[in-house]
């Protein structure tokens, strides 16, 4: 848990640092976009303030003050630190998915590896015949007799290879989870990287499939008639 709350001290700073250096970069954006944005209106023979949304010099401003996350940066973010990526990309609706993905992973490899080594202790204290240790105490069934020296030479051997078989099982399933998590980090990474590249897509309703009737003519082989005609937008 120390470990834990390291990380996240850690990630906590270099957050910081990150939002910290974003927002000199954006200063320095803004101010060169700024810059550009006068010589535009320098150059222009018309008054801006009687320009309004749909002018030539209007448009230019706007689209030479908008947001254009880089990729690269913001796969470096995410890999800095989960979250980072998303923050960058003004994704802001993604962090509860980010962190909720990662909360689970670290409970799954928490909760394998707890059961993972006390299956593991209670095998070795079981087969090290010292009345001593008695941990694997706890895993006994209920239908074996209380004193182990009641057992029989068949349940000593079932129980052992339960012991076993159940620390194999959540071993198994402990370095799964790591692996599952290393996979979620590298899928945040990407998804970082994709809402860059594709930040500026085009989305608009345009983009769709419209249905309107259509009306076809009398032809040789057909009387006149009604139909429906699909149209993409591209």
């Amino acid at each position: 848990m120390k470990i834990y709350n390291s990380l996240i001290i850690i990630g906590f700073c270099l957050f910081s640092m990150g939002m910290k250096a974003q927002d000199i970069q954006s200063i320095e954006i803004d101010s060169a976009r700024n810059a550009d944005a006068f010589i535009i209106l320098s150059d222009s023979s018309k008054d801006v303030s009687h320009n309004a949304p749909g002018d030539t010099i209007y448009n230019i401003i706007v689209d030479t003050m908008a947001f254009k996350p880089n990729p690269t940066r913001a796969v470096i973010y995410s890999a800095i630190f989960p979250g980072l990526g998303q923050i960058y990309n003004r994704k802001y609706w993604k962090l509860p998915l980010v962190y909720g993905s990662f909360i689970g992973c670290y409970y799954a490899i928490n909760w394998n590896n707890s059961q993972y080594t006390g299956y593991k202790k209670a095998f070795i204290e079981f087969n090290d015949n010292d009345e001593a240790t008695t941990s694997w105490k706890d895993y006994v069934p209920f239908s074996y007799p209380k004193n182990i020296n009641e057992w029989t030479a068949d349940q000593k051997s079932k129980f052992s290879s339960r012991l076993q078989s159940s620390k194999d099982y959540y071993r198994y399933y402990r370095d799964m989870s790591w692996i599952i998590t290393i996979g979620v980090y590298a899928i945040w990474i990407i998804d970082a990287y994709v809402d860059a590249q594709l930040f500026d897509f085009d989305v608009s309703p345009d983009l769709s499939m419209r249905v309107s009737p259509v009306f076809f003519d009398k032809t040789p082989v057909n009387s006149r008639s009604f139909g429906l005609q699909l149209g993409f937008t591209f």
